[in-house]
């Protein structure tokens, strides 16, 4: 039996801000799901909680110290150390999806401050990193060398602004990863590589995009040496328009004019189903592949980590405190049996198979 987030046993309201996003939206309705009674936070007017996260007063007027905060406001590339400073100081619990590398690192040039606050904050907490982290745990190795994710998005359902624009303005720009064991610049979108994965997706070829796990998972094990994410549109010939894009600067221009204008053919021709994998490669060469796959609901992927620490947290369940790491946000299990509950599929192959099989009877 869940309990209510909002009930008189606990003081604790979990608040989305972003809630009327994509998102934010698919949290909302996955802690109501579960039993909870989230707050939605937002500039809009019919808003449960009314709050500017780009504004300190309007934050300190409308959070409280008990309470817990999903970021869901996107896209990340783009915002300021504000809600964070106002955590710091109010002194509420923070979770956000951030896929932003440089976003992430500045949250980490504060981590004593954030230890000293006694909040805990938990940042990047969806398909990158928390998931990411989880998967390595789970794989038990111990002192990864490589690990590389494709997402294959359910694009009919995820190709809106908010989603698309951070994918949109990476392409031919300057990315960080990991290589070598040190972070160095690519060129988004310029280079690829091909996944095998589960039937019928088989085989995709995904294109470079920056990553938070680059600067994540490094402060959990140092072993490794290469962190890459990669992305296919799962757009038939959209693929092909971004690469000469990332090349010829005219076309790149406008594409990033033009993007949003295009958004209702690409959920027209956009697959409604959706993968993300996951290849982590061990000191011996051995590589453990990871995939979850749905038909319809993979959209939900990349806030489960996020709904699930909230519950926790108001629960009283969650433990660490401070700038909490990837690896300890989430766990495996409950990950794995959340997924497989609302119709994602959570696939293993051991280097030993030639297969995918669940997870859950691995």
């Amino acid at each position: 039996m869940r309990v209510q987030a909002s009930n008189s046993m606990s003081p604790k309201r979990i608040i989305v801000l972003g809630g009327f996003g994509f998102f934010g939206a698919a949290a909302v309705e996955r802690l109501r799901a579960d039993g909870f009674s989230p707050l939605i936070g937002s500039r809009r007017s019919e808003a449960d909680v009314s709050v500017d996260i780009e504004d300190g007063d309007s934050i300190r007027k409308a959070l409280k110290p008990e309470d817990v905060v999903i970021d869901t406001v996107g896209p990340f590339q783009a915002r300021s150390s504000t809600l964070l400073e106002c955590a710091l100081e109010i002194g509420f619990d923070l979770i956000d999806i951030s896929d932003s590398l440089q976003f992430c690192k500045r949250i980490y040039d504060k981590e004593d401050r954030i230890r000293e606050s006694g909040c805990r904050v938990l940042t990047a907490c969806s398909s990158v990193s928390a998931m990411s982290a989880m998967l390595i745990r789970h794989s038990e190795i111990h002192d990864p060398i490589r690990i590389a994710a494709i997402l294959a998005p359910a694009t009919r359902y995820v190709a809106a602004p908010g989603t698309s624009e951070s994918l949109v303005y990476s392409i031919g720009q300057p990315v960080s990863i990991l290589e070598d064991g040190v972070l160095v610049t690519r060129k988004g979108w310029r280079s690829s590589r091909t996944f095998e994965l589960p039937p019928p997706l088989d085989i995709k070829k995904g294109h470079l995009f920056e990553s938070a796990d680059a600067v994540m998972l490094p402060h959990v094990w140092p072993s490794l040496k290469s962190v890459s994410f990669f992305v296919h549109s799962n757009v038939f010939g959209l693929d092909t328009i971004m690469s000469i894009a990332s090349w010829i600067s005219p076309a790149r221009w406008l594409l990033r004019k033009t993007f949003r204008l295009g958004l209702p053919l690409v959920r027209l021709m956009g697959s409604p189903s959706g993968c993300l994998a996951y290849a982590i490669e061990d000191a011996q060469g051995k590589i453990h592949r990871y995939a979850f796959v749905a038909e319809d609901r993979g959209y939900y992927t990349p806030i489960v980590p996020a709904v699930l620490a909230a519950e926790a947290i108001v629960q009283n369940r969650f433990q660490p405190t401070g700038l909490v790491p990837a690896d300890q946000q989430v766990r495996p299990d409950e990950v794995f049996s959340y997924l497989s509950k609302i119709g994602v599929i959570p696939l293993v192959r051991r280097p030993d198979s030639k297969r995918y099989i669940p997870v859950l009877t691995a």
